[in-house]
């Protein structure tokens, strides 16, 4: 099996640029399900979910054409059905289950897998759209709905700002009968992403960026080109990166308006910013200092930059507390970076942090995919060699990672066992 292998200890320097968002992506390119007519997609990452995601579509009935960074999804005649050997694999399968119902008034979708870092039930994307219209049952592992007549406009409040519930409601309430209002909806800037889309294709979707979105159903959506947001959290690992080994790098394409959380808390630690043409620079000159952390919905912290943060953390000055509020599991990195020197105590949802002077290479498992990226901060930063292994997670979410980080310096290459 492929594994990564950094020879760490080296600071990064130069420039790396940032390639499209994959949470901003998934969403998107599902949407394609909505149209009678192919659509083109730009910045579009190369990624494993990518791939996986544009099988998926051809198997509901899509032709996907991907050159570089341009996708185009052509919709045939569309099926109904999302098996579990694709569904099993990525999470964001789910999102095919609005679209499906919207065009076809059926779809029948097999439980979603993804990354094993807590409990993320579809139950409230199931909720919502049985206040639409929509009757579902659970057969042999899979969601089977319909919906007579067509999905109707309604108002739902989530329980939780739900990511992948709101995307999911946006999509089939585009094509729905009248008026949908979501109240406490996610307001992450892939979800504004994806509003902004439907809305550049005929969707009349207002209160992007806040907890309620309210949508007025259209008979007809009409694709046009879209270039996807740039990914934060990317960006977010890479900023991460450049603390924890005393770097100095340029990041280009980067989506800062996205990024002020945890610009704000790296910036506790001690990383400098500087805005220049075509990007910001991350540069630290000094030790990090140690700081709490609370993960929230946006704009909260994201939960997607604990592991990386607390990679960096392992090697600042004091003791710093990260509170874990959205999964109940998403702390499995710990104990491969304890294995690397680090001093990190958990309790429950919070890990107290006390920084060393050194970190040291060790062999190391990724469980999920950031806390794959947290593994890899710690080998850039760690004396020695670390091996992560299983880095077909690194894959689901990072274009090209060894690559960009060889290019600012970085000792890192794949190798088979």
């Amino acid at each position: 099996m492929e594994h990564l292998v950094i020879h760490g200890g080296r600071e990064l320097h130069g420039t790396i640029p940032i390639s499209g968002s994959k949470n901003a992506a998934l969403p998107i390119l599902f949407a394609a399900l909505l149209f009678d007519s192919s659509v083109t997609f730009h910045n579009v990452p190369r990624l494993k979910d990518i791939r996986t995601t544009c099988k998926l579509l051809e198997i509901l009935g899509c032709e996907t054409h991907l050159e570089g960074d341009v996708l185009q999804v052509v919709p045939g005649a569309l099926a109904h059905e999302a098996p579990y050997d694709l569904v099993k694999t990525m999470r964001a399968s789910a999102l095919c289950l609005g679209p499906l119902l919207a065009r076809l008034g059926r779809a029948r979708v097999a439980l979603p897998g993804g990354c094993a870092i807590g409990a993320r039930p579809v139950d409230m994307h199931l909720a919502a759209l049985e206040k639409m219209g929509a009757t579902f049952e659970l057969d042999s592992g899979y969601i089977d709905g319909r919906v007579d007549g067509g999905l109707k406009g309604a108002h739902i409040q989530f329980p939780f700002p739900t990511v992948g519930g709101t995307e999911n409601l946006l999509m089939a309430a585009a094509l729905a009968e009248g008026e949908t209002i979501l109240e406490n909806a996610a307001r992450e800037p892939e979800v504004t992403d994806l509003a902004n889309f439907l809305n550049a294709c005929g969707a009349r979707i207002t209160g992007q960026g806040t907890s309620v979105l309210r949508i007025q159903g259209v008979a007809r959506l009409v694709p046009t080109p879209y270039a996807i947001m740039s990914d934060r959290i990317e960006a977010g690992t890479y900023m991460a990166a450049v603390a924890a080994t005393r770097g100095d790098v340029l990041l280009t394409n980067c989506p800062l308006d996205a990024m002020d959380a945890q610009m704000d808390v790296l910036q506790q630690m001690g990383v400098q910013f500087t805005r220049e043409a075509g990007g910001i620079r991350v540069r630290v000159d000094a030790r990090l200092r140690a700081v709490d952390v609370m993960t929230l919905p946006y704009p909260g912290f994201p939960t997607d930059m604990q592991a990386q943060v607390m990679a960096a953390m392992c090697l600042a000055e004091g003791s710093g507390v990260i509170e874990e509020t959205i999964f109940e599991n998403r702390f499995m990195h710990v104990q491969e970076l304890m294995r690397m020197g680090a001093r990190i105590k958990l309790s429950g949802r919070t890990a107290v942090v006390r920084g060393v002077e050194r970190l040291n290479g060790a062999p190391v498992m990724a469980s999920d995919l950031r806390a794959s990226a947290s593994l890899v901060v710690a080998g850039l930063a760690a004396s020695g060699v670390t091996t992560v292994q299983r880095i077909y997670h690194l894959d689901r979410g990072y274009e090209e990672l060894d690559i960009k980080l060889t290019n600012v310096g970085a000792k890192v290459y794949r190798s088979m066992d």
